[in-house]
């Protein structure tokens, strides 16, 4: 087998990562992806984080050498002893043995934080979320899965925000694609539900599908427009795809990534584009729209990799029943 392709996801907490990355595993078949989330390296667990003031998002909170250590052999792919933290009760217990898969998702706080670490990543991620959004979902997933009250969330968000802003959003900038959801104008937060639009920031750091047939025409009322614009004053493709999107329209931009993905046999959208809100499950077009993307860069460079010619000889790729394998020169 080459080297494992690894999908960096960044974001603040709450803002989406385990979503996105999850519709992207069941596209390609779980049983070819690895998870690795970079908050388990914390130096302190949430006591000791309480006695000393020091909030997790922080460096001087995590082993951030350790992770770039730990990029390395997983780029090589190379096998860790990852540590773990539980977030339940927010305490660090037994380190778990990993042995990276073809495709490996490493999700978390500070994935982007040194030159080291970003080198070792083929699709960097940053999700950005509206902030208000985010504090909502961050409110429902901590009252919900990991005992606290509302109001002990909203005072930890407070209290983080000035960490964030030092730490978190300053790797926006290093990541291919930016994903942002955001409510539909006139529609509050509680309300848009499904209906979240998305804004997603395609930076030419990385090469992105054909999707000129958005461009032909007028394609204002269609509910997803391409445009060019400038992020960080550079150059940038802008995405945007609306919540209320109709099927027809969000499976023929789904077309149009899967023909650049002839290795995968395309599957139903039902099974990605999926979400909880603690209550009950969601579909969102948006929300898998994003997650196919993505899967197109992390394919591309799996078969930029099976092209070089001092690649290794290349074995065909196990895949679940429902998809065909990927082999070199097909």
């Amino acid at each position: 087998m080459r080297r494992p392709i690894i999908l960096g996801i960044v974001g603040d907490s709450a803002a989406g990562k385990t979503t996105i990355s999850k519709g992207f595993a069941n596209i390609l078949g779980n049983d070819q992806v690895t998870r690795v989330c970079t908050d388990d390296y914390h130096k302190y667990d949430r006591r000791e984080r309480a006695a000393r003031q020091i909030s997790a998002l922080h460096h001087d909170c995590n082993y951030l050498d350790i992770m770039q250590l730990h990029l390395e052999r997983l780029h090589y792919g190379q096998p860790i002893l990852k540590p773990v933290y539980e977030h339940s009760d927010g305490t660090l217990v037994r380190p778990e043995y990993v042995r990276p898969q073809q495709f490996v998702i490493v999700e978390g706080l500070l994935g982007f934080s040194t030159e080291v670490m970003r080198q070792f990543y083929d699709v960097k991620v940053y999700l950005a979320p509206d902030e208000a959004l985010r504090a909502l979902w961050k409110v429902k997933r901590d009252t919900t899965r990991r005992g606290y009250t509302a109001e002990q969330v909203r005072e930890a968000l407070r209290r983080r925000e000035p960490v964030s802003e030092q730490f978190i959003r300053p790797q926006r900038k290093y990541a291919d694609i930016v994903v942002n959801f955001n409510p539909p104008p006139g529609m509050s937060i509680e309300e848009a539900g499904p209906y979240l639009n998305v804004r997603l920031i395609l930076r030419p750091t990385i090469p992105h599908p054909d999707l000129s047939y958005l461009l032909e025409g007028n394609n204002n009322g269609s509910g997803i427009r391409l445009e060019l614009g400038r992020d960080h004053g550079l150059p940038v493709d802008i995405l945007e795809i609306d919540g209320r999107v109709s099927g027809d329209q969000a499976r023929r931009l789904a077309d149009a990534i899967w023909q650049h993905m002839p290795e995968l046999r395309p599957e139903d959208e039902a099974q990605f584009g999926n979400y909880h809100d603690g209550v009950r499950a969601h579909h969102s077009h948006p929300l898998a729209l994003t997650q196919l993307l993505i899967t197109y860069h992390v394919l591309r460079k799996y078969n930029d990799l099976t092209r070089m010619p001092f690649a290794p000889p290349v074995a065909a790729m196990s895949r679940q029943a429902t998809h065909t394998a990927v082999v070199s020169g097909q």
